[in-house]
C-alpha cells in the first residue's frame, strides 16, 4: 500500500511540476494534446501500482506465476473482481487492501484531472459557467 501511496505521490508531483513549467494551453489541439498526455501518465503511474502489487504477490509466493500475479492485480485494484484467481486464505485479506489502495489512487488521480481540467477552462475561456 505504502509503495502504490508514494508511486501516487511522486508520479502526480511530477506531473504538477511539469505543468506548472507549461505555458497554458492555447487552442483546442493543444489542450486535447495536454489532457491526452496528462491520461497517459496517470494510466501509466496505475500500472507501475499494480505491477508492483503482482511483484509483492509473487514475492510471498501468493500467486503461480508473475503473469498471474499481474492479472489478479489488475482486476482486484479496478475493483474488477472476477474472481476466477483468488489469493490463498492467509494474504486474503491483502487483496482487500490492494482494491481499497485502487479506490483511492483512482480518486486521487480523479480529483488531479478534475483540477487540471477546471484550472484550463478558466485560464483559456475564463468563466466556463458563463453564458456571455
Amino acid at each position: 500500500m505504502a509503495a502504490s501511496v508514494a508511486i501516487h505521490a511522486y508520479g502526480l508531483t511530477l506531473a504538477l511540476h511539469w505543468l506548472r513549467r507549461r505555458a497554458s494551453p492555447t487552442g483546442q489541439l493543444a489542450t486535447v494534446r495536454l489532457f491526452i498526455g496528462l491520461s497517459g501518465w496517470i494510466i501509466l503511474l496505475h500500472v507501475s501500482e499494480v505491477m508492483s502489487w503482482a511483484v509483492a504477490y509473487a514475492l510471498m509466493d501468493a500467486m503461480p506465476d508473475l503473469t498471474s500475479g499481474l492479472y489478479f492485480s489488475a482486476v482486484t485494484y479496478t475493483t474488477t473482481g472476477y474472481g476466477d484467481l483468488v489469493l490463498p486464505a492467509r494474504w486474503r485479506l491483502v487483496g482487500a487492501v490492494e482494491a481499497l489502495t485502487g479506490i483511492l489512487m483512482c480518486g486521487w488521480s480523479t480529483g488531479f484531472f478534475f483540477a487540471v481540467v477546471s484550472r484550463s477552462l478558466e485560464t483559456t475561456q475564463g468563466d466556463p459557467l458563463s453564458k456571455t
